[in-house]
C-alpha cells in the first residue's frame, strides 16, 4: 500500500514535468524509461519535500544524474544553514526490493566527492565529468564564506548493519544520512501526502502603505496565561497569503484543531472564491473575518527603499485561526498561476492579526492558548469537540502506526489529506477518518457495543485499546475492508445496524487466522459464507434465547405467543455477549476459499 503511494507520488512528479523535458514523456507501454523517469523524480520527492522546492525546473536543474556524474545524483546548496548536500539515490521498481534490497558499499565509493569539490574535471579513469557536476563545482566556488560551509552525503536507498562512524569514511569524511524505505514513507511519502512537508522558519510579507492612513499595523501587548503577548494587526495582500499557503500548506497549520475542510466547509469556501474572483474591489475586507497568526518574533519595516511599501517578517508563524480562508486562496492561486493573477488578486486584502509569543512557552501552553482563541474567534466554520482532541500525542501515535504499519492514513484532523487527494498521491479509500477507525476496531476485537456508540471520537475516550497489541491492530486492518465490502451495495443515508458492527467480528473470528488477506475477491466469497453462517445464528437465537422475542397474549385466544424481531436482537443489551458467545464457541471454521 505504501508503495503504491509512493509510486503515486513519483508518477504525478513526472506528469509536473514541463514539455520541454523529454526524458519525462513517457509512453504507457515503456516500462524501462517509466522506471528511469521515476528514479530521476525520486530525487525530486526528496529536493520537494527537505527543501521546498516547489517549481519542476528549478529541481530539475540541480539533479546530477547521468553519464560521467563522479557518483552523485544531485545536491543542493542551502545558504540558511550553510550546507552543502549532496546526494545518491537508488531506486527499485518493486516493494519488495525498495523495502529490502541494500546499496552495495562499492556503489557508496563511487563518490568522487572530494576530487570533485578540489575541482578535477576529470574522474579516476580519466572520463570528463558532465555539465551539471561542472555546474555543481562552478556554484561552489562562487560563494563568497565556503569556509563557514558544512558538507552532507544523503542516501536515498537501504543501507543497514553500518555504523555512521565507517559511512563517514567510505563517503570521504562526510557525514551521511541514509534514507532508506522506512525512512522515505515516513519523512518523505507522508508529509507530501498530508501537506505538512516544508516548515515555515521565517516569511516575509510585502505590505502595501498607499492606503493605510495611520500607518502599516496597530500594536498591543497583554498578559495572557501562556505568556506576555504582542497582538500586531494590520491588512496584507491576499496573493501573498495565498503564495504563503501554497508553499507551506498545512505545516502552516500545525497547531490548528482542523485543515483544509473541501466539502464540510464548502459553503465557507465558495464565499471566498466568489468575493476574489468576481468582484473587482475589495470587498474582501470587509466581509473576512480575518487570519489569525501565531509567531515567535514578529518585525515591520516601512523602511525598505520603497515608496508606500513595507515589509513583514515573521518568525515560526502558525496559523490558529482563518486556515480555510487561507486555503482557498491558495487554490485560486494555482489554480490561476499562469494566468493572469493581478486581476485576481489586485487591491484586495485582509486583516491579518499576529499573536507574537514574548517567551519560549512549550507547546502544551501553546495548545491550551489556541483552544481559547478557537473557542473566541472561529465562526465561520465552527471547531467541533472533536477537533480540540486532533493534536494531542496520542492521536499522532495512532496516525503514525497505521500508516507504519499498514499504509491506511488515520485522519485525526478533518480536512489533513485533501491536499493529496486534490495532487492525486492518494485515493479516498486509504483514508480512515477518526471515528470509524474505534469503530471498526472496537467492533473487530468483540466490544461491538463501543464500536456502534454515537460520538465516541467527541469524548476522546478510549477504553480497552491498546496501541501496542498488533494483533487487534491487524483485526482492525482486516475489518476496514470487510466494513468496505458491506457497504458497497448499502443504501446511501441508511443508519448502520448494530449488526453491520458485528460482523466484522464475526468475519475476524471465521477468517483470521487465513491470515491478512484483503483481496476483495476473497473477502466477497468469505462474506458469502458469512451471510449464510450468520443466517444460522439469528434463527439460533429466535429458537435457543428469548434475545429479540416479544411475549404477548393472543386477545381472541387467551393463549401466550412470541415474536421475534432482528431489529430488537441488535438493540438488546445482551447482543454484544451473544455474538462473542456465538462466533467464539460454536462456529467451527470453514476451509479458506483462497486454498481451495
Amino acid at each position: 500500500m505504501k508503495y503504491k503511494v509512493y509510486l503515486n507520488i513519483l508518477d504525478q512528479i513526472i506528469k509536473e514535468a514541463p514539455q520541454k523535458f523529454a526524458r519525462y514523456r513517457i509512453e504507457e507501454f515503456d516500462s524501462e524509461k517509466l522506471n528511469q523517469a521515476r528514479s530521476r523524480a525520486s530525487i525530486h520527492l526528496f529536493l520537494k519535500v527537505s527543501f521546498g522546492l516547489l517549481d519542476f525546473e528549478e529541481r530539475e536543474r540541480v539533479i546530477t544524474d547521468g553519464s560521467y556524474d563522479g557518483g552523485i545524483d544531485g545536491y543542493y546548496i542551502d545558504q540558511e544553514t550553510k550546507c552543502l548536500y549532496l546526494l545518491q539515490a537508488k531506486f527499485r521498481t518493486n516493494e519488495t526490493n525498495f523495502e529490502q534490497k541494500e546499496i552495495t558499499l562499492e556503489e557508496l565509493l563511487s563518490m568522487d566527492i572530494n576530487r570533485i569539490l578540489e575541482g578535477e574535471n576529470f574522474d579516476e579513469n580519466g572520463n570528463e565529468y558532465n555539465g551539471k557536476i561542472k555546474q555543481l563545482q562552478r556554484e561552489v566556488s562562487q560563494i563568497d564564506d565556503i569556509a563557514r560551509y558544512t558538507y552532507k552525503v544523503i542516501v536515498l536507498a537501504n543501507l543497514s548493519g553500518i555504523s555512521l562512524a565507517k559511512l563517514k569514511l567510505l563517503s570521504g569524511g562526510y557525514p551521511v544520512d541514509v534514507f532508506d524505505a522506512m525512512k522515505t514513507y515516513e519523512n518523505l511519502v507522508f508529509p507530501v501526502i498530508s501537506g505538512t512537508y516544508f516548515t515555515a522558519s521565517d516569511i516575509s510579507i510585502p505590505i502595501d502603505l498607499s492606503n493605510k492612513n495611520a500607518g502599516a499595523k496597530i500594536s498591543y501587548t497583554v498578559n495572557t496565561k501562556a505568556s506576555e503577548c504582542e497582538i500586531t494587526a494590520l491588512f496584507v495582500p491576499t496573493i501573498e497569503l495565498a503564495k504563503m499557503m501554497t508553499k507551506y500548506k498545512n505545516s502552516i497549520l500545525k497547531f490548528n484543531p482542523r485543515s483544509y475542510l473541501d466539502l464540510e466547509g464548502r459553503k465557507v469556501n465558495s464565499s471566498i472564491r466568489e468575493t476574489i474572483l468576481n468582484k473587482e474591489t475589495n470587498e474582501f475586507a470587509l466581509y473576512n473575518n480575518g487570519i489569525t497568526m501565531l509567531s515567535d518574533e514578529t518585525y515591520i519595516n516601512e523602511r525598505i527603499g520603497q515608496k508606500n511599501r513595507a515589509q513583514l517578517r515573521v518568525k515560526n508563524p502558525q496559523i490558529i485561526n482563518g486556515g480555510q480562508t487561507t486555503y482557498t486562496l491558495s487554490r485560486i492561486y494555482e489554480e490561476n498561476k499562469d494566468g493572469d493573477l493581478e486581476s485576481i488578486f489586485g487591491g484586495k486584502e485582509v486583516l491579518l492579526k499576529v499573536i507574537t509569543l514574548m517567551n519560549n512557552s512549550n507547546d502544551e501552553d501553546k495548545l491550551n492558548l489556541i483552544d481559547d482563541i478557537s473557542n473566541a474567534t472561529n465562526q465561520q466554520t465552527p471547531v467541533i469537540n472533536a477537533d480540540r482532541f486532533a493534536n494531542e500525542s496520542f492521536h499522532k501515535a495512532i496516525q503514525k502506526k497505521i500508516f507504519d504499519r499498514y499504509g491506511i492514513l488515520y485522519e485525526r484532523k478533518r480536512g489533513e489529506f485533501s491536499d493529496g487527494i486534490l495532487s492525486g498521491y492518494i485515493e479516498g479509500s486509504v483514508i480512515v477518518e477518526r471515528n470509524q477507525f474505534f469503530r471498526i476496531y472496537y467492533s473487530a476485537n468483540g466490544h461491538i457495543n463501543l464500536g456502534s456508540q454515537k460520538k465516541l471520537f467527541q469524548q476522546n475516550r478510549f477504553p480497552n485499546f491498546d496501541i501496542n497489541n498488533n494483533d487487534s491492530l491487524d483485526r482492525f486492518y482486516v475489518g476496514y475492508y470487510v466494513f468496505s465490502q458491506l457497504l458497497k451495495d448499502r443504501k446511501p443515508n441508511i443508519r448502520l445496524q448494530k449488526d453491520t458492527y458485528a460482523k466484522i467480528y464475526a468475519y475476524n473470528q471465521l477468517f483470521f487466522k487465513q491470515g491478512m488477506d484483503i483481496d476483495p475477491c476473497v473477502i466477497s466469497e468469505n462474506i458469502s459464507i458469512l451471510d449464510e453462517i450468520w443466517g444460522r445464528f439469528v434463527e439460533y437465537v429466535k429458537l435457543k434465547t428469548t434475545i429479540g422475542n416479544r411475549a404477548f397474549v393472543d386477545k381472541i385466544t387467551g393463549e401466550a405467543k412470541s415474536t421475534f424481531s432482528e431489529n430488537r436482537l441488535y438493540r438488546s443489551g445482551n447482543f454484544e455477549k451473544t455474538v462473542v458467545n456465538y462466533f467464539t464457541k460454536i462456529v467451527k471454521t470453514p476451509e479458506p476459499l483462497h486454498n481451495q
